[in-house]
C-alpha cells in the first residue's frame, strides 16, 4: 500500500501531530474528525483537508483510518455497533488503533472490525508529542502480520523502528508494562527529590549525582528538572498515568501476581486526579512528595 488515503479520528496533541507528519511526508489526509469539532476544523484548515462531523464519513473518505482516542470507552464509542460508527462501510478498510487501552478492548475492536470485513492493526505508542511531530515515535504493533507489513510505508514515516509484537492485544500488554515501569520510575524519582529537598540538599547537584549512578533513568532526564522547578507542562498527563497504571495493575491481578509498587503508584496518580491535577504532566506527582508544597 504505497499511497493510501488516510483519515484521522481523534486529533488532540498526538493525533494532530501524526497527521501533520504524514501530510509533510506526502500522504493524502482526506478528512479529520474529533468530538471537539473546533479542534478538527482548525487542524483541517492548517493542513489543507476537511473536517467531518460523523464517524461514518471518516471511514468512507479513506483507505486507512487512524484512531487516537483517550480510553476504552472512547474506543468502543467510535466502533459502536449501532448509530454513527467507523464500522459503517468498513469492508476493505484498515483501522490503525493507537490508544493505550485495556488489551481485551483492542481484541474486541479487532473482532468488531473483522466482522464487517475490515482489518485492524494495534499500534501502541511510546514517546510523546515532539516525537509524533517528527516521526520518531516508538510503535508497538499487533494483529495480523500481513496488515503490519502492508502498512510499513506509512508506519515508517511515523516511527524509526515500528515493532511487530504478535497477535491482537499483545502490543497493548507490552505498552502497559512500558508505562507501568515509567510511572514507577517517575513516582520513585519524585520521592527521591522530595526527600532530598526535605534534607536541604542541592537538588541540581543531587540530580547530577543520580545521573552518574544507579539512580540514573530516562525519567530523570525528562522529568527531574521539571519536578525541581514545578514546571509541569503536559506531555503525558497524570490522568493518563493513572489510567495506564490501573491497566497494568489489573493485568497483574488477572495473572495472580502481587504488584505492590504498581498498586502504590496507581494510588498516587489517582490522588492527583482527585485533587483536580490530572491535567498536569506525570512529573506533577512530585507535588505530592515535596514537603513544602501545598498538596
Amino acid at each position: 500500500m504505497m499511497s493510501p488515503k488516510i483519515s484521522f479520528v481523534g486529533v488532540g496533541r498526538m493525533g494532530a501531530n501524526m497527521a501533520r507528519r504524514l501530510k509533510d511526508c506526502g500522504f493524502t489526509i482526506t478528512v479529520v474528525y474529533d468530538r471537539a469539532e473546533e479542534i478538527a476544523r482548525e487542524l483541517a484548515e492548517e493542513i489543507g483537508t476537511r473536517a467531518v462531523t460523523t464517524l461514518a464519513e471518516a471511514t468512507a473518505a479513506a483507505d486507512v483510518i487512524f484512531t487516537v482516542v483517550t480510553d476504552d470507552a472512547a474506543q468502543r464509542a467510535v466502533f459502536a455497533e449501532e448509530g454513527d460508527s467507523l464500522l459503517a462501510s468498513a469492508r476493505g478498510k484498515i483501522f490503525v488503533n493507537c490508544a493505550t487501552l485495556t488489551p481485551a478492548v483492542h481484541v474486541e475492536m479487532a473482532q468488531r472490525v473483522e466482522s464487517v470485513g475490515g482489518q485492524c492493526l494495534e499500534a501502541c505508542m511510546a514517546s510523546s508529542i515532539t516525537q509524533a511531530r517528527h516521526g520518531t515515535l516508538y510503535l508497538m504493533c499487533a494483529g495480523e502480520k500481513a496488515v503490519f507489513e502492508k502498512l510499513q510505508p506509512v508506519l515508517e514515516k511515523l516511527s524509526e523502528k515500528p515493532r511487530y509484537v504478535g497477535e491482537a492485544g499483545q502490543a497493548a500488554q507490552v505498552k502497559a508494562l512500558v508505562n507501568m515501569l515509567m510511572n514507577i520510575n517517575t513516582a520513585g524519582l519524585a520521592e527521591g527529590l522530595g526527600l532530598g529537598n526535605a534534607l536541604g540538599l542541592d537538588l541540581t547537584l543531587l540530580r547530577e549525582i543520580f545521573a552518574e549512578t544507579g539512580a540514573a533513568s530516562r525519567v530523570l532526564q525528562t522529568d527531574g528538572e521539571d519536578m525541581q522547578n514545578r514546571e509541569h507542562e503536559c506531555y503525558f498527563s497524570a490522568a493518563h498515568a493513572a489510567k495506564d497504571s490501573t491497566i497494568a495493575w489489573k493485568l497483574g491481578v488477572e495473572a495472580g501476581l502481587q504488584l505492590p509498587l504498581s498498586a502504590a503508584v496507581r494510588l498516587q496518580y489517582e490522588r492527583l486526579v482527585a485533587l483536580g491535577l490530572g491535567d498536569l504532566d506525570k512529573s506533577g506527582v512530585s507535588e505530592l512528595t515535596f514537603k513544602d508544597r501545598a498538596w
